[in-house]
């Protein structure tokens, strides 16, 4: 079932576009090869599930099975039909699902994915600006005088970024932040390990620092944002809250006399995948406002997870409506009601409780598409538990854990064999061009969602194989006059410009650094002004104080797990690991190892944590540290550990930090498995 040049079809080669204004010819080596030489087992046929076991099928049976499973539970309760989308799918894709999920199913229990890497950067954007909008673009990269990057590792996660990020610090500063000594940290100037997930801490020991040596922006805070005072109110000294986030005052000092400068803050999982990640990114953002760094060259920019996170967030009516229309407007839901063509009393009236909460709910059927729940939940023993007892339709185009316990397989194209756009994490939207012809067997994403959605809800769907560029005017059309306004964006504009970033309200513009109006230079600061689609029209300060971890570690459970992206990890590792689990390895501390050396038998040891156990092959590494234990977060074993913890305000689980302990390995298990 392996695809590829071996067999007549598929891509031998891949380079970047040199001509295109991002990427400028770089390439990521994940995306790459996922076309070229990608080690997961593609999928080339619709399966069903015949008395307990996958079987290859036709195309018109398998949506039949489809058709049927989900029409029926739809018809008992809108809400017992889960849809999870992911930050894989094109734009149109994206917004496809979304219209099918809320106008035709019109179920609460929807996600795409974002939920788990980006909700908490999103709400706290929202909180601050009023728009789930980085302010920085990669031009400002090379404008910045120092760059923080905090609670990320894209050294692994975004290497063409951290070529750039790498070349600029050439001749600046780059400090990492994470207890972790990642590759990042690694090839940084300066590298700070503050305890795990004491990262609100860190930034209120800065911020405190900043306040008590008169380095903040008293024009900027006085002008452009609300709350300063009420912050102060409840900011702890700096010596107190850096002795609580373990660092030390050096530390904090150099954190602040980088904050003082014309400074990039990055962040990343570290900070966002936390039950205070949402306060904590808020606290990362009073960094750039108190010093004014709301200016090109400077600003907080969240790293996305997955390739199209930003555009899922603006397209798929996950958390709002297409272009950040409001969830809870009535205005906004008859808009988009209107428009769909179906009662306004179908839209959900709240976004739902994220994918963690869906499958808490116990859905009766689940449509999973470009992603793999049963390996990337939390507490995944739980969640697979609850797939088992669903009607399960997985979409994808390779095998992965939730394919094997699926109803119905639906084979899927990659990147190399769609059209469509994408968006990257600062705003900006490119084309996607077929390298090739989708293999026989094989459908795209949008085509196998308007397909369903024909069946199912023809009002919404005229056609089974709708061209990209339609759908992509449908969208944009919707964002006319919003925050993220995309309506002057066209693939005729994209193949001219190779791309836009938006807001673009017309043909003639594009965004540019955002919530900024201004000049570069000092002496022209009485001309800069800002503007935030708040209430008040400034930008927010927040009071978030640091609370006590979920899980402590104590007698029974000394140990504290954390997770972290691998460099051949992406999407739970289905494209990389060749379809099979793999051994799970774990980076720990020489000593902590050594502490744990009696138990060990041929280098394993299992460890666990209150919901579950996964054996391990120990990697001694003096990179992490004491008392710790790093495990790749796309291993399917891994999540059996985590906790389903979440943040109250973005629903975003808590995957980074839990108590554990390490015993002598299972005798049943040689190497970590994930049933």
């Amino acid at each position: 079932m392996q695809r590829g040049a071996d067999i007549g079809y598929g891509v031998d080669m891949v380079r970047g576009d040199a001509a295109h204004p991002v990427s400028q010819g770089l390439a990521c080596t994940r995306g790459i090869e996922e076309s070229r030489d990608p080690d997961g087992k593609w999928l080339t046929r619709p399966l069903v599930r015949e008395d307990g076991e996958l079987q290859t099928t036709t195309w018109d049976v398998a949506l039949a099975r489809v058709t049927r499973g989900l029409r029926e539970t739809h018809q008992r309760d809108p809400d017992s039909v889960a849809v999870l989308g992911s930050g894989q799918q094109t734009n149109e894709a994206a917004y496809a699902l979304g219209k099918l999920a809320r106008g035709g199913f019109g179920t609460r229990n929807y996600d795409a994915n974002t939920t788990l890497c980006m909700a908490s950067a999103v709400t706290a954007y929202y909180q601050a600006f009023g728009s789930d909008a980085p302010p920085c673009t990669y031009d400002d990269i090379d404008d910045a005088e120092a760059h923080v990057v905090w609670g990320a590792n894209p050294a692994v996660a975004h290497p063409v970024m951290f070529r750039w990020i790498s070349e600029a610090a050439e001749e600046t500063e780059l400090i990492t932040v994470d207890p972790i000594r990642s590759e990042t940290a690694e090839n940084s100037d300066t590298h700070v390990a503050p305890d795990p997930g004491k990262d609100l801490a860190l930034a209120r020991a800065i911020l405190a620092r900043l306040v008590a040596s008169e380095r903040l922006d008293d024009a900027f805070i006085a002008e452009a944002t609300d709350g300063f005072e009420e912050l102060l109110a409840t900011l702890p000294s700096a010596e107190a809250a850096a002795k609580e986030a373990g660092v030390t005052m050096d530390e904090v000092e150099l954190l602040a006399d980088a904050m003082d400068r014309r400074a990039l803050l990055y962040w990343g999982m570290g900070i966002n995948q936390h039950v205070q990640g949402t306060e904590t990114a808020r606290a990362l953002v009073d960094l750039t406002l108190a010093t004014g760094n709301l200016r090109p060259g400077g600003g907080p920019f969240s790293l996305t997870g997955q390739a199209n996170s930003m555009g899922t967030r603006v397209c798929s009516s996950k958390g709002s409506w297409p272009g950040q229309r409001a969830f809870e407007d009535p205005d906004h839901r008859r808009l988009v009601a209107d428009e769909w063509g179906v009662p306004v009393d179908r839209l959900p009236d709240d976004t739902g409780p994220g994918p963690v909460g869906m499958l808490e709910n116990g859905p009766e059927a689940v449509w999973a598409v470009a992603t793999n729940p049963v390996a990337g939940m939390p507490e995944a023993d739980s969640a697979r538990a609850r797939l088992e007892d669903a009607f399960v339709v997985a979409q994808d185009a390779f095998h992965t854990e939730t394919t094997e316990l699926a109803d119905v397989v639906l084979p899927a194209a990659t990147w190399g064999e769609s059209e469509g756009t994408t968006t990257n994490m600062e705003r900006t939207i490119s084309r996607v061009r077929a390298a090739t012809e989708v293999p026989s067997g094989v459908r795209t994403d949008l085509e196998i969602i308007a397909t369903v959605g024909s069946r199912l809800f023809p009002e919404l769907f005229e056609s089974t194989s709708p061209e990209p560029s339609d759908v992509f005017d449908e969208f944009a059309g919707l964002t006319e006059g919003t925050v993220a306004d995309c309506s002057g964006i066209t693939y005729e504009r994209l193949d001219e410009s190779h791309a836009v970033r938006w807001p673009a309200p017309d043909e003639a513009s594009a965004g540019s650094y955002r919530y900024y109006e201004g000049s570069e230079s000092d002496a022209a600061a009485d001309s800069e002004s800002w503007t935030f689609p708040t209430a008040t029209g400034n930008a927010q300060f927040s009071t978030g104080r640091q609370h006590e971890l979920p899980e402590p570690t104590d007698e029974g459970y000394p140990l504290t797990l954390t997770t972290a992206r691998e460099a051949d990890g992406y999407n739970t590792g289905v494209r990389s690991r060749g379809g099979m689990t793999g051994e799970l390895v774990a980076r720990i501390h020489p000593d902590t190892a050594e502490l744990h050396a009696d138990r060990a038998v041929k280098n394993r040891l299992t460890v666990v944590s209150r919901r579950g156990s996964a054996t391990i092959h120990i990697d001694r590494d003096e990179g992490v540290p004491r008392g710790m234990v790093w495990l790749p977060i796309h291993h399917p074993a891994t999540n059996r550990l985590t906790l389903s913890d979440r943040d109250p305000e973005s629903n975003e689980p808590h995957f980074k930090q839990c108590a554990v302990k390490l015993v002598a390995p299972e005798t049943e298990l040689s190497t970590a498995r994930s049933d």
